[in-house]
Protein backbone atom coordinates (compact mmCIF):
# COMPACT_ATOMS: atom_id res chain seq x y z
CA UNK A 1 0.00 0.00 0.00
CA UNK A 2 1.16 3.55 -0.70
CA UNK A 3 2.05 5.98 2.06
CA UNK A 4 -0.77 8.22 3.28
CA UNK A 5 -0.30 11.94 2.50
CA UNK A 6 -2.10 14.27 4.88
CA UNK A 7 -1.62 17.91 3.89
CA UNK A 8 -5.10 18.94 5.04
CA UNK A 9 -5.65 16.23 7.63
CA UNK A 10 -2.51 17.42 9.42
CA UNK A 11 -4.33 20.57 10.49
CA UNK A 12 -7.66 18.92 11.37
CA UNK A 13 -7.78 17.84 15.00
CA UNK A 14 -11.43 18.51 15.82
CA UNK A 15 -14.74 19.41 14.14
CA UNK A 16 -13.90 23.06 14.74
CA UNK A 17 -10.99 22.67 12.31
CA UNK A 18 -13.32 21.19 9.67
CA UNK A 19 -15.45 24.36 9.84
CA UNK A 20 -12.42 26.44 8.79
CA UNK A 21 -11.88 24.53 5.51
CA UNK A 22 -12.96 25.49 2.03
CA UNK A 23 -15.01 22.96 0.09
CA UNK A 24 -11.98 22.30 -2.11
CA UNK A 25 -9.92 21.52 0.97
CA UNK A 26 -12.69 19.22 2.20
CA UNK A 27 -12.37 17.10 -0.95
CA UNK A 28 -8.64 16.85 -0.35
CA UNK A 29 -9.39 15.92 3.24
CA UNK A 30 -11.78 13.21 2.02
CA UNK A 31 -9.07 11.70 -0.19
CA UNK A 32 -6.56 11.75 2.66
CA UNK A 33 -9.02 10.20 5.10
CA UNK A 34 -9.95 7.50 2.61
CA UNK A 35 -6.28 6.64 2.03
CA UNK A 36 -5.68 6.45 5.78
CA UNK A 37 -8.67 4.15 6.27
CA UNK A 38 -7.61 1.85 3.45
CA UNK A 39 -4.08 1.53 4.76
CA UNK A 40 -5.07 1.06 8.40
CA UNK A 41 -7.85 -1.48 7.78
CA UNK A 42 -5.65 -3.49 5.44
CA UNK A 43 -3.17 -3.72 8.31
CA UNK A 44 -5.53 -4.47 11.18
CA UNK A 45 -8.61 -5.86 9.49
CA UNK A 46 -12.01 -4.31 10.08
CA UNK A 47 -15.01 -2.76 8.39
CA UNK A 48 -13.94 -1.48 5.01
CA UNK A 49 -16.77 -0.69 2.60
CA UNK A 50 -19.11 0.99 5.12
CA UNK A 51 -16.47 3.48 6.22
CA UNK A 52 -15.31 4.37 2.72
CA UNK A 53 -18.90 5.19 1.79
CA UNK A 54 -19.40 7.68 4.65
CA UNK A 55 -16.35 9.94 4.28
CA UNK A 56 -17.88 12.97 2.52
CA UNK A 57 -21.12 12.82 4.51
CA UNK A 58 -19.18 12.75 7.78
CA UNK A 59 -17.13 15.79 6.78
CA UNK A 60 -20.34 17.65 5.89
CA UNK A 61 -21.98 16.59 9.17
CA UNK A 62 -19.14 18.00 11.22
CA UNK A 63 -19.00 21.18 9.11
CA UNK A 64 -22.69 21.95 9.68
CA UNK A 65 -23.46 20.54 13.10
CA UNK A 66 -21.77 21.25 16.42
CA UNK A 67 -20.68 17.92 17.89
CA UNK A 68 -20.59 17.03 20.77
CA UNK A 69 -23.30 19.56 21.67
CA UNK A 70 -25.30 18.22 18.75
CA UNK A 71 -25.62 14.45 19.19
CA UNK A 72 -24.77 12.05 16.35
CA UNK A 73 -25.68 8.36 16.75
CA UNK A 74 -24.19 5.92 14.25
CA UNK A 75 -26.14 2.72 13.63
CA UNK A 76 -23.97 -0.37 14.24
CA UNK A 77 -21.22 2.28 14.30
CA UNK A 78 -19.22 0.25 11.79
CA UNK A 79 -19.17 3.36 9.57
CA UNK A 80 -17.70 5.64 12.25
CA UNK A 81 -14.02 5.61 11.19
CA UNK A 82 -14.30 8.98 9.37
CA UNK A 83 -16.05 10.38 12.45
CA UNK A 84 -13.24 9.12 14.68
CA UNK A 85 -10.62 10.72 12.44
CA UNK A 86 -12.35 14.11 12.70
CA UNK A 87 -12.94 13.96 16.45
CA UNK A 88 -9.41 13.83 17.81
CA UNK A 89 -8.51 10.21 17.09
CA UNK A 90 -6.73 10.45 13.76
CA UNK A 91 -3.51 9.11 15.30
CA UNK A 92 -5.23 5.72 15.41
CA UNK A 93 -5.41 5.85 11.61
CA UNK A 94 -2.11 7.52 10.75
CA UNK A 95 0.37 6.01 13.20
CA UNK A 96 0.81 2.22 12.77
CA UNK A 97 1.99 1.96 16.36
CA UNK A 98 -1.41 3.27 17.48
CA UNK A 99 -3.65 1.39 15.02
CA UNK A 100 -5.15 -0.64 17.86
CA UNK A 101 -5.55 2.23 20.31
CA UNK A 102 -9.20 2.81 19.45
CA UNK A 103 -12.00 0.33 19.08
CA UNK A 104 -13.69 -0.12 15.69
CA UNK A 105 -16.97 1.19 17.04
CA UNK A 106 -18.20 4.32 18.77
CA UNK A 107 -17.00 4.42 22.37
CA UNK A 108 -17.96 7.20 24.83
CA UNK A 109 -14.92 6.42 26.97
CA UNK A 110 -12.78 7.66 24.04
CA UNK A 111 -14.52 11.00 23.49
CA UNK A 112 -17.63 13.06 24.20
CA UNK A 113 -18.35 12.98 20.45
CA UNK A 114 -19.52 9.35 20.80
CA UNK A 115 -22.90 8.94 22.46
CA UNK A 116 -23.14 5.16 22.87
CA UNK A 117 -21.11 1.97 22.71
CA UNK A 118 -22.81 0.38 19.71
CA UNK A 119 -21.95 -2.69 17.62
CA UNK A 120 -25.34 -4.26 16.89
CA UNK A 121 -27.68 -3.05 14.24
CA UNK A 122 -30.96 -1.15 13.84
CA UNK A 123 -30.64 0.68 17.17
CA UNK A 124 -29.69 4.24 16.15
CA UNK A 125 -33.17 5.65 15.64
CA UNK A 126 -34.41 4.27 18.96
CA UNK A 127 -31.36 5.63 20.76
CA UNK A 128 -31.76 8.99 19.04
CA UNK A 129 -35.45 9.22 19.92
CA UNK A 130 -34.42 8.69 23.53
CA UNK A 131 -31.82 11.45 23.33
CA UNK A 132 -34.39 13.76 21.75
CA UNK A 133 -37.05 13.01 24.35
CA UNK A 134 -34.53 13.45 27.15
CA UNK A 135 -33.45 16.77 25.66
CA UNK A 136 -37.06 17.95 25.51
CA UNK A 137 -37.69 16.92 29.12
CA UNK A 138 -34.77 18.96 30.44
CA UNK A 139 -35.25 21.92 28.10
CA UNK A 140 -32.29 21.37 25.76
CA UNK A 141 -32.01 22.79 22.24
CA UNK A 142 -29.40 20.67 20.45
CA UNK A 143 -29.82 18.70 17.22
CA UNK A 144 -30.13 14.92 17.47
CA UNK A 145 -29.00 13.01 14.38
CA UNK A 146 -29.30 9.26 13.72
CA UNK A 147 -27.23 7.82 10.87
CA UNK A 148 -28.56 4.48 9.66
CA UNK A 149 -27.57 2.40 6.63
CA UNK A 150 -26.13 -0.88 5.34
CA UNK A 151 -29.53 -2.57 5.44
CA UNK A 152 -30.21 -1.66 9.06
CA UNK A 153 -33.72 -0.49 8.22
CA UNK A 154 -34.59 -4.17 7.71
CA UNK A 155 -34.31 -4.68 11.48
CA UNK A 156 -37.56 -4.44 13.39
CA UNK A 157 -36.21 -2.01 15.99
CA UNK A 158 -35.47 0.52 13.26
CA UNK A 159 -39.14 0.55 12.28
CA UNK A 160 -40.16 0.76 15.93
CA UNK A 161 -37.91 3.79 16.27
CA UNK A 162 -39.33 5.37 13.13
CA UNK A 163 -42.81 4.81 14.51
CA UNK A 164 -42.17 6.73 17.73
CA UNK A 165 -39.73 9.27 16.29
CA UNK A 166 -42.46 10.63 14.03
CA UNK A 167 -44.59 11.51 17.06
CA UNK A 168 -42.01 13.51 19.03
CA UNK A 169 -42.95 16.87 17.54
CA UNK A 170 -39.42 18.16 18.00
CA UNK A 171 -35.94 18.08 16.50
CA UNK A 172 -34.95 14.62 15.23
CA UNK A 173 -32.90 14.19 12.05
CA UNK A 174 -32.61 10.70 10.59
CA UNK A 175 -30.04 10.20 7.82
CA UNK A 176 -30.74 7.06 5.80
CA UNK A 177 -27.44 6.17 4.15
CA UNK A 178 -28.75 4.17 1.20
CA UNK A 179 -26.02 2.26 -0.64
CA UNK A 180 -28.38 -0.52 -1.82
CA UNK A 181 -26.45 -3.06 0.22
CA UNK A 182 -26.37 -4.74 3.59
CA UNK A 183 -23.46 -7.15 3.97
CA UNK A 184 -24.89 -9.17 1.11
CA UNK A 185 -27.31 -7.59 -1.38
CA UNK A 186 -30.42 -6.24 0.35
CA UNK A 187 -33.58 -8.32 0.25
CA UNK A 188 -37.23 -7.55 0.96
CA UNK A 189 -39.84 -4.85 0.76
CA UNK A 190 -37.85 -2.12 2.52
CA UNK A 191 -35.09 -2.55 -0.04
CA UNK A 192 -37.58 -2.41 -2.92
CA UNK A 193 -39.14 0.73 -1.49
CA UNK A 194 -35.78 2.49 -1.17
CA UNK A 195 -35.00 1.49 -4.76
CA UNK A 196 -38.22 3.07 -5.98
CA UNK A 197 -37.43 6.24 -4.06
CA UNK A 198 -33.90 6.34 -5.53
CA UNK A 199 -35.08 5.69 -9.07
CA UNK A 200 -37.64 8.50 -8.81
CA UNK A 201 -35.17 10.94 -7.26
CA UNK A 202 -37.26 10.83 -4.10
CA UNK A 203 -40.55 11.52 -5.90
CA UNK A 204 -42.16 8.08 -5.60
CA UNK A 205 -45.68 8.83 -4.37
CA UNK A 206 -46.03 5.99 -1.82
CA UNK A 207 -43.33 7.33 0.48
CA UNK A 208 -42.92 5.30 3.70
CA UNK A 209 -41.25 8.13 5.59
CA UNK A 210 -43.87 10.71 4.64
CA UNK A 211 -46.64 8.30 5.56
CA UNK A 212 -45.09 7.99 9.03
CA UNK A 213 -45.19 11.78 9.32
CA UNK A 214 -41.61 12.83 8.54
CA UNK A 215 -40.46 15.73 6.45
CA UNK A 216 -38.55 13.96 3.68
CA UNK A 217 -35.53 15.04 1.62
CA UNK A 218 -33.70 12.99 -1.01
CA UNK A 219 -30.13 13.60 -2.17
CA UNK A 220 -28.79 11.42 -4.95
CA UNK A 221 -25.24 12.81 -4.73
CA UNK A 222 -24.25 11.49 -1.32
CA UNK A 223 -20.58 12.21 -2.05
CA UNK A 224 -21.12 15.84 -3.12
CA UNK A 225 -19.90 17.76 -0.07
CA UNK A 226 -21.37 21.12 -1.07
CA UNK A 227 -24.83 19.66 -1.72
CA UNK A 228 -24.67 17.75 1.55
CA UNK A 229 -23.73 20.93 3.42
CA UNK A 230 -26.61 22.83 1.81
CA UNK A 231 -29.13 20.14 2.74
CA UNK A 232 -27.83 19.70 6.29
CA UNK A 233 -28.05 23.46 6.79
CA UNK A 234 -31.69 23.40 5.62
CA UNK A 235 -32.70 20.88 8.30
CA UNK A 236 -30.39 22.06 11.08
CA UNK A 237 -32.31 23.28 14.16
CA UNK A 238 -35.59 21.92 12.77
CA UNK A 239 -38.49 21.79 15.21
CA UNK A 240 -39.95 18.54 13.86
CA UNK A 241 -38.77 15.06 12.73
CA UNK A 242 -36.93 14.91 9.39
CA UNK A 243 -35.61 12.09 7.20
CA UNK A 244 -32.73 12.69 4.79
CA UNK A 245 -32.52 9.85 2.28
CA UNK A 246 -28.92 9.93 1.03
CA UNK A 247 -27.67 7.78 -1.85
CA UNK A 248 -24.01 6.72 -1.48
CA UNK A 249 -21.64 4.13 -2.89
CA UNK A 250 -20.42 1.45 -0.50
CA UNK A 251 -16.65 1.10 -0.81
CA UNK A 252 -16.38 4.51 -2.47
CA UNK A 253 -12.85 5.28 -3.69
CA UNK A 254 -11.62 1.69 -3.85
CA UNK A 255 -12.71 0.26 -7.20
CA UNK A 256 -12.75 -3.46 -6.31
CA UNK A 257 -14.98 -2.69 -3.31
CA UNK A 258 -17.31 -0.59 -5.44
CA UNK A 259 -17.72 -3.37 -8.00
CA UNK A 260 -18.00 -6.32 -5.60
CA UNK A 261 -19.39 -4.97 -2.37
CA UNK A 262 -20.13 -8.11 -0.38
CA UNK A 263 -16.58 -9.40 0.26
CA UNK A 264 -15.34 -5.89 1.13
CA UNK A 265 -17.84 -5.17 3.89
CA UNK A 266 -15.22 -6.43 6.35
CA UNK A 267 -11.71 -7.57 5.51
CA UNK A 268 -8.94 -9.46 7.26
CA UNK A 269 -5.41 -8.07 7.61
CA UNK A 270 -3.47 -8.00 4.34
CA UNK A 271 -6.46 -8.82 2.19
CA UNK A 272 -5.89 -5.94 -0.21
CA UNK A 273 -2.35 -7.18 -0.85
CA UNK A 274 -3.74 -10.49 -2.08
CA UNK A 275 -6.33 -9.19 -4.53
CA UNK A 276 -4.60 -10.63 -7.58
CA UNK A 277 -3.81 -13.97 -6.01
CA UNK A 278 -5.87 -16.92 -7.14
CA UNK A 279 -8.34 -17.82 -4.41
CA UNK A 280 -7.66 -21.32 -3.10
CA UNK A 281 -10.64 -23.49 -2.18
CA UNK A 282 -10.91 -24.18 1.53
CA UNK A 283 -13.10 -26.10 3.92
CA UNK A 284 -14.46 -24.77 7.20
CA UNK A 285 -17.63 -25.39 9.17
CA UNK A 286 -19.45 -22.88 7.00
CA UNK A 287 -18.65 -24.69 3.76
CA UNK A 288 -19.46 -28.02 5.43
CA UNK A 289 -22.85 -26.62 6.36
CA UNK A 290 -23.56 -25.26 2.88
CA UNK A 291 -22.49 -28.53 1.25
CA UNK A 292 -24.76 -30.50 3.57
CA UNK A 293 -27.77 -28.30 2.81
CA UNK A 294 -27.15 -28.39 -0.93
CA UNK A 295 -26.93 -32.19 -0.79
CA UNK A 296 -30.29 -32.36 0.98
CA UNK A 297 -31.82 -29.95 -1.54
CA UNK A 298 -30.70 -32.24 -4.34
CA UNK A 299 -32.21 -35.21 -2.51
CA UNK A 300 -35.58 -33.45 -2.51
CA UNK A 301 -35.80 -32.54 1.17
CA UNK A 302 -37.88 -29.37 1.78
CA UNK A 303 -34.90 -27.77 3.49
CA UNK A 304 -34.09 -24.07 3.46
CA UNK A 305 -30.94 -22.21 4.52
CA UNK A 306 -31.76 -19.00 6.38
CA UNK A 307 -29.47 -16.08 7.21
CA UNK A 308 -30.21 -12.78 9.00
CA UNK A 309 -27.96 -10.84 6.58
CA UNK A 310 -24.69 -12.57 7.57
CA UNK A 311 -24.43 -15.33 4.92
CA UNK A 312 -20.63 -15.51 4.61
CA UNK A 313 -20.28 -16.50 8.28
CA UNK A 314 -22.15 -19.73 7.60
CA UNK A 315 -20.72 -20.51 4.15
CA UNK A 316 -23.76 -19.24 2.23
CA UNK A 317 -21.70 -17.55 -0.50
CA UNK A 318 -23.22 -16.32 -3.82
CA UNK A 319 -22.53 -19.55 -5.82
CA UNK A 320 -24.31 -21.60 -3.13
CA UNK A 321 -27.23 -19.15 -3.08
CA UNK A 322 -27.57 -19.39 -6.85
CA UNK A 323 -27.47 -23.18 -6.91
CA UNK A 324 -30.08 -23.75 -4.20
CA UNK A 325 -32.42 -20.97 -5.40
CA UNK A 326 -35.62 -20.86 -3.34
CA UNK A 327 -33.97 -23.05 -0.71
CA UNK A 328 -32.09 -20.00 0.57
CA UNK A 329 -33.46 -16.81 2.08
CA UNK A 330 -31.77 -13.69 3.43
CA UNK A 331 -34.07 -12.32 6.10
CA UNK A 332 -32.50 -8.91 6.54
CA UNK A 333 -30.94 -7.87 9.81
CA UNK A 334 -33.82 -9.34 11.78
CA UNK A 335 -32.99 -12.22 14.12
CA UNK A 336 -36.37 -11.99 15.89
CA UNK A 337 -38.25 -12.42 12.64
CA UNK A 338 -35.81 -15.11 11.52
CA UNK A 339 -36.48 -17.36 14.52
CA UNK A 340 -40.26 -16.89 14.27
CA UNK A 341 -40.26 -17.55 10.52
CA UNK A 342 -38.16 -20.67 11.03
CA UNK A 343 -40.73 -21.88 13.54
CA UNK A 344 -43.49 -21.27 10.99
CA UNK A 345 -41.64 -23.14 8.26
CA UNK A 346 -41.08 -26.10 10.57
CA UNK A 347 -44.74 -26.07 11.64
CA UNK A 348 -45.81 -26.47 8.01
CA UNK A 349 -43.41 -29.34 7.30
CA UNK A 350 -40.36 -27.50 5.96
CA UNK A 351 -36.86 -28.01 7.30
CA UNK A 352 -35.42 -24.62 8.22
CA UNK A 353 -31.72 -24.30 9.06
CA UNK A 354 -31.15 -20.84 10.51
CA UNK A 355 -27.50 -19.82 10.88
CA UNK A 356 -26.81 -16.99 13.35
CA UNK A 357 -23.67 -15.54 14.93
CA UNK A 358 -23.48 -16.07 18.69
CA UNK A 359 -23.29 -12.35 19.39
CA UNK A 360 -26.53 -11.72 17.49
CA UNK A 361 -28.77 -14.58 18.68
CA UNK A 362 -29.29 -12.79 21.98
CA UNK A 363 -31.52 -10.30 20.17
CA UNK A 364 -34.05 -13.09 19.56
CA UNK A 365 -34.44 -14.43 23.09
CA UNK A 366 -38.20 -13.97 23.25
CA UNK A 367 -38.74 -15.67 19.90
CA UNK A 368 -36.53 -18.60 20.97
CA UNK A 369 -38.64 -18.96 24.08
CA UNK A 370 -42.15 -18.19 22.82
CA UNK A 371 -42.37 -18.70 19.08
CA UNK A 372 -40.05 -21.69 18.97
CA UNK A 373 -39.64 -23.56 22.25
CA UNK A 374 -43.11 -23.04 23.70
CA UNK A 375 -44.55 -24.39 20.43
CA UNK A 376 -41.91 -27.13 20.22
CA UNK A 377 -41.48 -26.69 16.46
CA UNK A 378 -38.58 -28.74 15.03
CA UNK A 379 -36.47 -25.98 13.51
CA UNK A 380 -32.67 -26.18 13.43
CA UNK A 381 -30.62 -23.19 14.57
CA UNK A 382 -26.86 -23.07 14.13
CA UNK A 383 -24.82 -20.81 16.40
CA UNK A 384 -21.55 -19.77 14.75
CA UNK A 385 -18.47 -18.33 16.45
CA UNK A 386 -19.58 -19.10 20.01
CA UNK A 387 -16.79 -19.01 22.58
CA UNK A 388 -14.41 -16.90 24.62
CA UNK A 389 -12.53 -14.49 22.37
CA UNK A 390 -10.61 -11.24 22.45
CA UNK A 391 -13.37 -9.41 20.57
CA UNK A 392 -14.55 -5.92 21.37
CA UNK A 393 -17.31 -5.47 23.94
CA UNK A 394 -20.10 -5.29 21.36
CA UNK A 395 -19.32 -8.63 19.73
CA UNK A 396 -18.63 -10.96 22.65
CA UNK A 397 -19.72 -14.55 22.07
CA UNK A 398 -19.75 -15.94 25.60
CA UNK A 399 -23.43 -15.52 26.44
CA UNK A 400 -25.22 -18.01 24.18
CA UNK A 401 -24.95 -21.06 26.46
CA UNK A 402 -26.64 -19.43 29.49
CA UNK A 403 -29.17 -17.75 27.21
CA UNK A 404 -30.25 -20.81 25.22
CA UNK A 405 -29.62 -23.74 27.53
CA UNK A 406 -32.14 -22.55 30.14
CA UNK A 407 -35.15 -22.39 27.81
CA UNK A 408 -37.50 -25.39 28.20
CA UNK A 409 -38.06 -27.81 25.29
CA UNK A 410 -34.92 -26.72 23.40
CA UNK A 411 -32.10 -29.17 22.78
CA UNK A 412 -28.74 -27.37 22.69
CA UNK A 413 -25.96 -29.57 21.31
CA UNK A 414 -22.25 -28.77 21.55
CA UNK A 415 -20.20 -30.93 19.17
CA UNK A 416 -16.45 -31.27 19.57
CA UNK A 417 -15.50 -32.09 15.98
CA UNK A 418 -16.64 -32.32 12.36
CA UNK A 419 -18.09 -35.82 12.60
CA UNK A 420 -20.24 -35.02 15.61
CA UNK A 421 -21.40 -31.78 14.03
CA UNK A 422 -22.55 -33.36 10.78
CA UNK A 423 -24.29 -36.22 12.57
CA UNK A 424 -26.07 -33.80 14.91
CA UNK A 425 -27.10 -31.68 11.95
CA UNK A 426 -28.45 -34.70 10.13
CA UNK A 427 -30.37 -35.88 13.19
CA UNK A 428 -31.84 -32.45 13.79
CA UNK A 429 -33.00 -31.96 10.22
CA UNK A 430 -34.66 -35.38 10.07
CA UNK A 431 -36.43 -35.42 13.47
CA UNK A 432 -39.77 -33.78 14.25
CA UNK A 433 -39.89 -33.67 18.06
CA UNK A 434 -37.69 -30.81 19.23
CA UNK A 435 -36.35 -27.42 18.29
CA UNK A 436 -32.61 -28.05 18.12
CA UNK A 437 -29.77 -25.56 18.47
CA UNK A 438 -26.23 -26.62 17.55
CA UNK A 439 -23.20 -24.63 18.63
CA UNK A 440 -21.00 -24.97 15.56
CA UNK A 441 -17.53 -25.97 16.80
CA UNK A 442 -14.38 -23.94 16.24
CA UNK A 443 -12.18 -27.03 16.63
CA UNK A 444 -11.95 -30.59 15.38
CA UNK A 445 -12.25 -29.84 11.67
CA UNK A 446 -9.51 -32.37 10.85
CA UNK A 447 -10.85 -35.11 13.10
CA UNK A 448 -11.15 -38.55 11.48
CA UNK A 449 -13.51 -39.82 14.17
CA UNK A 450 -16.65 -41.60 12.97
CA UNK A 451 -19.64 -40.65 15.10
CA UNK A 452 -22.54 -43.09 15.42
CA UNK A 453 -24.29 -41.52 18.41
CA UNK A 454 -28.09 -41.63 18.58
CA UNK A 455 -28.82 -38.05 19.58
CA UNK A 456 -32.53 -38.73 20.00
CA UNK A 457 -31.63 -40.31 23.35
CA UNK A 458 -31.31 -36.99 25.11
CA UNK A 459 -28.81 -35.99 27.76
CA UNK A 460 -26.50 -39.00 27.49
CA UNK A 461 -22.88 -37.97 27.90
CA UNK A 462 -19.95 -39.76 26.24
CA UNK A 463 -17.29 -41.24 28.51
CA UNK A 464 -14.28 -41.22 26.24
CA UNK A 465 -11.80 -42.52 28.82
CA UNK A 466 -12.55 -44.10 32.20
CA UNK A 467 -10.41 -43.16 35.19
CA UNK A 468 -10.81 -42.49 38.89
CA UNK A 469 -10.82 -39.76 41.56
CA UNK A 470 -11.23 -36.90 39.07
CA UNK A 471 -13.74 -36.52 36.23
CA UNK A 472 -13.30 -33.82 33.58
CA UNK A 473 -16.31 -32.67 31.55
CA UNK A 474 -15.26 -30.56 28.56
CA UNK A 475 -18.24 -29.08 26.71
CA UNK A 476 -17.95 -28.45 22.97
CA UNK A 477 -14.91 -26.36 22.08
CA UNK A 478 -13.54 -26.93 25.60
CA UNK A 479 -13.14 -30.65 25.10
CA UNK A 480 -9.69 -30.10 23.62
CA UNK A 481 -8.63 -28.27 26.78
CA UNK A 482 -10.15 -31.06 28.87
CA UNK A 483 -7.95 -33.57 27.05
CA UNK A 484 -4.87 -31.46 27.73
CA UNK A 485 -5.79 -31.21 31.41
CA UNK A 486 -6.17 -34.98 31.51
CA UNK A 487 -2.69 -35.43 30.05
CA UNK A 488 -1.19 -32.93 32.48
CA UNK A 489 -2.78 -34.72 35.44
CA UNK A 490 -1.51 -38.08 34.22
CA UNK A 491 2.00 -36.66 34.35
CA UNK A 492 1.34 -36.11 38.05
CA UNK A 493 0.10 -39.63 38.69
CA UNK A 494 -3.63 -38.85 38.48
CA UNK A 495 -5.76 -40.79 35.98
CA UNK A 496 -8.96 -38.76 35.36
CA UNK A 497 -12.16 -39.83 33.67
CA UNK A 498 -12.71 -37.80 30.49
CA UNK A 499 -16.28 -36.97 29.47
CA UNK A 500 -17.78 -35.25 26.42
CA UNK A 501 -21.16 -33.91 27.70
CA UNK A 502 -22.63 -33.09 24.26
CA UNK A 503 -25.82 -31.55 25.70
CA UNK A 504 -25.82 -28.06 27.21
CA UNK A 505 -29.53 -28.28 28.03
CA UNK A 506 -29.57 -31.32 30.30
CA UNK A 507 -27.57 -33.64 32.54
CA UNK A 508 -26.78 -37.34 32.35
CA UNK A 509 -27.93 -37.89 35.91
CA UNK A 510 -27.21 -41.64 35.91
CA UNK A 511 -23.61 -41.03 34.87
CA UNK A 512 -23.12 -38.19 37.35
CA UNK A 513 -24.58 -40.33 40.10
CA UNK A 514 -22.24 -43.21 39.25
CA UNK A 515 -19.19 -40.96 39.61
CA UNK A 516 -19.90 -40.64 43.33
CA UNK A 517 -18.64 -44.19 43.95
CA UNK A 518 -15.01 -43.68 42.88
CA UNK A 519 -14.52 -39.95 42.23
CA UNK A 520 -13.85 -37.08 44.64
CA UNK A 521 -13.74 -34.18 42.23
CA UNK A 522 -15.63 -33.18 39.07
CA UNK A 523 -14.29 -30.46 36.76
CA UNK A 524 -16.44 -28.70 34.16
CA UNK A 525 -14.93 -26.62 31.38
CA UNK A 526 -17.04 -24.55 28.99
CA UNK A 527 -16.25 -21.97 26.34
CA UNK A 528 -18.61 -19.33 27.69
CA UNK A 529 -19.97 -17.54 30.73
CA UNK A 530 -20.13 -19.55 33.97
CA UNK A 531 -23.13 -17.74 35.48
CA UNK A 532 -26.17 -19.70 34.31
CA UNK A 533 -23.98 -22.00 32.23
CA UNK A 534 -23.46 -25.74 31.95
CA UNK A 535 -21.11 -26.12 34.90
CA UNK A 536 -23.55 -24.61 37.35
CA UNK A 537 -26.07 -27.32 36.47
CA UNK A 538 -23.50 -29.96 37.41
CA UNK A 539 -22.64 -28.12 40.64
CA UNK A 540 -26.31 -27.95 41.59
CA UNK A 541 -26.70 -31.69 40.95
CA UNK A 542 -23.94 -32.46 43.44
CA UNK A 543 -25.00 -29.76 45.91
CA UNK A 544 -26.10 -32.08 48.75
CA UNK A 545 -23.35 -34.65 48.23
CA UNK A 546 -19.70 -34.79 49.25
CA UNK A 547 -18.53 -34.41 45.65
CA UNK A 548 -16.40 -31.34 45.07
CA UNK A 549 -16.92 -29.47 41.78
CA UNK A 550 -14.74 -26.93 39.98
CA UNK A 551 -16.30 -24.83 37.18
CA UNK A 552 -14.13 -23.21 34.50
CA UNK A 553 -15.33 -20.68 31.95
CA UNK A 554 -15.58 -16.91 31.59
CA UNK A 555 -16.72 -14.46 34.25
CA UNK A 556 -19.86 -12.34 33.95
CA UNK A 557 -18.21 -9.29 32.42
CA UNK A 558 -17.91 -7.22 29.27
CA UNK A 559 -14.33 -7.55 28.10
CA UNK A 560 -13.07 -5.28 25.34
CA UNK A 561 -10.32 -6.48 22.99
CA UNK A 562 -8.62 -8.28 25.86
CA UNK A 563 -5.86 -10.62 24.62
CA UNK A 564 -6.73 -14.31 24.86
CA UNK A 565 -3.65 -15.17 26.91
CA UNK A 566 -4.76 -12.60 29.49
CA UNK A 567 -8.27 -14.05 29.57
CA UNK A 568 -6.97 -17.59 29.91
CA UNK A 569 -4.93 -16.57 32.96
CA UNK A 570 -7.82 -14.61 34.46
CA UNK A 571 -10.19 -17.56 34.05
CA UNK A 572 -7.47 -20.15 34.81
CA UNK A 573 -8.21 -21.80 31.48
CA UNK A 574 -4.86 -23.50 30.91
CA UNK A 575 -3.84 -27.12 31.53
CA UNK A 576 -1.23 -25.97 34.03
CA UNK A 577 -3.55 -23.78 36.11
CA UNK A 578 -6.41 -26.26 36.15
CA UNK A 579 -4.15 -29.17 37.09
CA UNK A 580 -2.61 -27.02 39.83
CA UNK A 581 -6.11 -26.42 41.27
CA UNK A 582 -6.87 -30.15 41.11
CA UNK A 583 -3.67 -31.13 42.90
CA UNK A 584 -4.32 -28.57 45.65
CA UNK A 585 -7.81 -29.92 46.26
CA UNK A 586 -6.73 -33.56 46.27
CA UNK A 587 -4.07 -32.77 48.85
Amino acid sequence: MTETLTKVLDKVNSPDDVKKLSVEEMYTLADEMRSAIIKKVNTTGGHFGPNLGMVEATIALHYVFNSPVDKIVFDVSHQCYPHKILTGRKEGFLNPDLYLKYTGYTAPEETDHDQFKVGHTSTSISLATGLAKGRDLVGGKENVIAVIGDGSLTGGEALEGLNIGATLGSNLIIIVNDNDQSIAPNQGGICEHLTKLRNSNGEYKDNLFKSFGYEYHYIDEGHDIQKLIDLFNRVKDTDHPVVIHMHTIKGKGFEPAEKDREPFHWIVPGELDRLNEEKQPYVDYGTLTADYIEKKVNEGLPIIAMSPATPAVSGFFPPFRERVGKHYIDLGIAEQHAVAMASGIAKRGGKPVLAVMSSFIQRAYDQLSQDLALNKTPATILIFWGGITGADATHLTTFDIPLISNIPNLVYLCPTNKSEYLRMLDWSVNQNEYPVVIRVPMVGLDSEEVDSTDYSVLNKFKVTQKGEKVAILGLGNSFDLAKKVQSKLKENGINPTLINPIYATGLDKDLLESLKSDHKLVITIEDGELDGGFGEKVTRFYGTSEMKVLNYGSFKEFTDRTPMDELEKRYRLTPELISEDVRNILK
